[in-house]
């Protein structure tokens, strides 16, 4: 087990005050003059109690034919995506803590207890649990043959997606002060890439472990355990060849898939995550402010301070606009061009730290609480 965790800083500490004391406050949200158009939400549902502030691994798995959420008693539910309508539940008894997420027939799961549950998809009844190391804090995920998780104190397993076998494992230490919380193992053919706690990522052969190449994202520096938090908590992106990566250690990296050679390097500081499309990267910073870059180059196209410390969650690009929720349960639509506000919908009652998912033109928005929302991106 990891030796120490930073339990809260996502949701207090880092997001409440600077680093010499004094507290930030959320900028307030100003009307908009004149809307692009105004979002319909479709339906909302609280269909568990969702994780918390802390349980940051809790997400959506969203498909054609289900949507499924999961809550920290260990009750999953699957529901319809067009209406909300439940399908069905499954109590697993278990203290789960990330996922779920969908690979083939199976609804894959992790748990407080280091275990990998994996769930029928047509049903939810249990196909197998596998013992892991420790906290499986990232949402696992499958590829064919084998499922990806990662756990609390620095292993990544590959099991048999038939059973639940350890199939091989790969390791690395873990700093003493890390941030709770993992981004999703990030699948690409033959290979698997992850952003470790040391703020380093690496590339691994899926069917085997070995090890293809290991970059440094971020760098430790600073006096203070506190000051030298590098993890790279926001999930990977992997597009155009290249691997994108962003560490709280303020460092955002684009390499290679190949050998990871680093092809640019930017100092933004983020643990919610980025977005890509085509050659636009946009990135939400640890102090929300919203960035759009050059996935190419890194290069900037602007950033946006009108949403500064309001806890955004990772950016999603809807339509050409980036789109992020806050921890008021608000979902903001900024322009591509300039950034500027362009639409806002009171979409859930919390903090929205889960990543939004976007599925057939409707945007799927999950809160700490366990609410979901259904947002239609057609409503222009």
């Amino acid at each position: 087990m990891r030796a120490a965790v930073v339990l809260a800083l996502l949701g207090g500490l880092l997001a409440a005050c600077g680093s010499d004391g004094p507290v930030r406050e959320p900028a307030k949200l100003s009307g908009i003059d004149s809307p692009d158009f105004k979002p319909r939400i479709l339906w909302s549902r609280s269909p568990g109690s969702g994780g918390g502030r802390l349980h940051t691994g809790l997400r959506l798995a969203v498909e054609p034919d289900l949507l499924v959420t999961a809550d920290i008693s260990g009750d999953v539910y699957a529901l319809e995506p067009a209406t909300g309508k439940r399908l069905w539940k499954a109590a697993t008894g278990a203290r789960v803590i990330s996922g779920p997420s969908v690979s083939g027939d199976l609804v894959l799961l992790g748990t407080q207890d280091a275990e990998v549950i994996a769930l029928k998809r047509s049903d939810g009844s249990l196909v197998w649990k596998a013992k892991v190391s420790s906290e499986v804090l990232a949402p696992p995920v499958g590829s064919g043959n084998i499922v990806i998780a990662r756990c609390g104190d620095g292993k990544i397993f590959g099991l048999s997606v038939g059973g639940g076998a350890r199939l091989w494992s790969f390791d690395r230490s873990v700093p003493p002060l890390v941030l709770r919380g993992m981004s999703a193992p990030a699948i690409d053919g033959n290979a698997v890439f992850a952003g470790l706690d040391n703020g380093r990522a690496v590339g691994l052969k899926l069917d085997s472990g070995e090890l293809l190449w290991e970059q440094v994202v971020s760098a430790a520096s600073g006096r203070s355990e506190l000051e030298r938090i590098v993890d790279v908590d926001a999930d990977l992106l992997v597009a155009n060849d290249g691997v994108f990566a962003v560490s709280f250690g303020g460092e955002l990296a684009a390499v290679s898939v190949v050998d990871g050679r680093v092809a640019w390097r930017r100092p933004i500081k983020s643990y919610s995550g980025i977005a890509l499309e085509g050659r636009r990267l946009a990135v939400t910073a640890d102090d929300g402010v919203v960035w759009m870059l050059d996935g190419g180059t890194g290069a900037a196209s602007w950033n946006s301070e009108a949403l500064k410390y309001r806890g955004l969650s990772a950016p999603i690009i809807v339509r050409g606009r980036v789109v992020v929720a806050d921890q008021d349960g608000y979902v903001h639509w900024m322009a591509e061009d300039d950034g500027r506000i362009v639409a806002r919908a009171h979409a859930v009652g919390g903090p929205v730290r889960a990543p939004m998912v976007l599925k057939n033109d409707v945007l799927y928005v999950l809160d700490t609480s366990g609410e979901i929302a259904a947002i239609d991106t057609r409503s222009e």
